[in-house]
């Protein structure tokens, strides 16, 4: 069995639970995600402070991790230590914003698409991330819920309710032909809400284990390449 492993650059343990789960469902089989916390920081990030903090957090906690893995996914919108990983091993990285908002933009990477979440001192922040993917022209833009983050989260049926309005924001308002949820505690609504609409909606933990699946596959396909030109 492969393990994968997911940082959760947030502190709760029940959020990282959450996503291992909805990691794990998407997940091929003979792998297996297992989770680990921040050990510093907060349950959940809501603005570029904490965010630049825990891009520090996670490459410690993937330190901490040791070896024995086939594959990382970190787990926070906005990818903070995801690139501090990535130069630090060889091992297939994929972050969850990364992963949503690639697939968002479709193959072609000129899909239209919104960002629907909970938290505005991250607007700044989405919008270099998409720059940085190259889908600057793709990105219609971010839809905010109202109200405090981190208590709209901890309320599930309000979560769903404010994010649902926001897709269709982005949708109605924006143009968007796809939206991603915006944030790895939010995977749960995600889930919830990706039926609701006609348009794709982008939960980001499937979308990360999709792309590393894809990078594990890529690796495989690589190494074989190479010892097929070694015979």
């Amino acid at each position: 069995m492969s393990r994968i492993l997911l940082i959760n650059p947030n502190t709760s343990a029940a959020t990282t639970d959450m996503m291992v789960a909805i990691a794990q469902a998407e997940m091929a089989p003979g792998f297996r995600v297992e989770g680990i916390s921040a050990w510093h920081g907060v349950p959940m990030i809501i603005n570029e402070t904490e965010l630049a903090e825990a891009a520090l957090e996670v490459h410690r906690s993937w330190l901490r991790a040791g070896p024995g893995w086939a594959g990382v996914i970190v787990s926070a919108f906005g990818d903070p230590g995801l690139e501090r990983v990535r130069a630090s091993t060889r091992l297939p990285v994929a972050g969850i914003c990364e992963a949503s908002m690639l697939e968002a933009a479709g193959d072609g990477k000129a899909r239209r698409f919104g960002v629907a979440t909970v938290t505005p001192e991250l607007t700044r922040v989405i919008q270099v991330r998409a720059d940085e993917l190259g889908l600057g022209q793709a990105y219609a833009g971010i839809r905010l819920t109202q109200g405090a983050p981190r208590e709209l989260a901890a309320d599930p049926e309000a979560l769903e309710h404010a994010l649902a309005e926001a897709v269709r924001a982005c949708v109605e308002q924006d143009g968007a032909e796809a939206v991603v949820i915006g944030g790895g505690p939010l995977g749960q609504a995600a889930m919830r809400l990706a039926p609701r609409f006609e348009v794709p909606v982008i939960a980001p933990i499937p979308a990360a284990v999709r792309l590393l699946l894809a990078r594990l596959r890529s690796a495989s396909d690589e190494e074989a390449q190479a010892a097929l030109s070694m015979r």
